[in-house]
């Protein structure tokens, strides 16, 4: 049987992304805005920050995850489940699964701005108090799709065959493509993903529609269809994005503040153990 034709997604929106100055040491804004959890599904929310150390401290999570972004500087992290501490500097990843409960916190080096992208990725019910874990991924110890003109760095899923190594509770791909100008990449993804692009620099054009979008800009994924599907995306400048794209977890969200879970009674117990110190397992 001949097997049908990938679906060439086109873009079905493309926004600024307006840093807004939270403090004097701390601006940020919304990559995707909370609360549209059917839409963005897995995600949840993506914020893009610079800030200075003393712009958060200590705060808990738990029934998601959390993927860090560097973009430039350096944030040092801390977390009371494991009682480990770690650096991480441009271009690398941390992908923290929150689970059942973790405190920690993330602090540029001293005398640093950082600058970071945080998506935060909605967990099924069934992993929801899983035991917490982080992984950390350097960026220049991640697997690259060599081709004419680009370098694919995979963090997680797959592209074109090569697979990064996180491990997942949501199916969730994520790349970091560097694509020299005039030269077009081609991502596969499930046509059943829900995704999205972030411009790191430079400017091209997205999607079969053929987007127009550059630095700062954020681009949400057409609809893929039943089968397999694929982006395209062609340099005009140097161009660097970010790719995100999940399988949607389809369950009830109940988001408040570092708590997402199913139901308005586990935010209720899981504020409740935060208060009496019985939070963490």
């Amino acid at each position: 049987m001949e097997q049908s034709a990938a679906v060439k997604r086109d873009i079905s929106e493309v926004r600024k992304v307006v840093l807004n100055q939270v403090s004097a040491i701390h601006s940020a804004g919304p990559v995707l805005e909370p609360g549209n959890w059917a839409k963005h599904d897995p995600f949840l929310l993506m914020m893009e920050d610079k800030f200075q150390k003393g712009s958060f401290d200590i705060h808990p999570h738990r029934g998601m995850e959390t993927v860090t972004y560097v973009i430039s500087g350096q944030i040092e992290h801390y977390d009371t489940h494991s009682g480990e501490g770690g650096v991480l500097g441009p271009g690398d990843v941390q992908w923290m699964t929150a689970g059942s409960g973790v405190e920690h916190n993330e602090v540029p080096s001293e005398g640093m701005t950082a600058h970071s992208l945080q998506l935060w990725v909605n967990l099924p019910k069934v992993h929801k108090m899983t035991t917490p874990r982080y992984q950390n991924l350097k960026s220049g110890d991640m697997p690259v799709r060599q081709e004419a003109g680009a370098a694919i760095k995979v963090f997680s899923g797959s592209s074109k065959g090569v697979a990064g190594p996180i491990r997942n509770y949501v199916p969730v791909t994520m790349v970091e493509m560097t694509i020299e100008p005039g030269y077009t990449v081609t991502q596969d993804l499930p046509g059943s993903y829900n995704g999205f692009i972030y411009v790191l620099e430079g400017d091209g054009t997205f999607g079969n529609n053929k987007a127009a979008a550059s630095k700062g800009q954020v681009l949400w994924l057409g609809e893929g269809g039943s089968g397999e599907s694929e982006v395209d995306i062609t340099a005009g400048g140097k161009l660097r994005v970010l790719l995100y794209a999940g399988e949607p977890v389809r369950e009830p969200v109940v988001a408040r503040g570092p708590f997402v879970m199913n139901t308005e009674r586990e935010i209720t117990v899981a504020f409740s153990e935060y208060r009496q110190g019985t939070f963490l397992k």
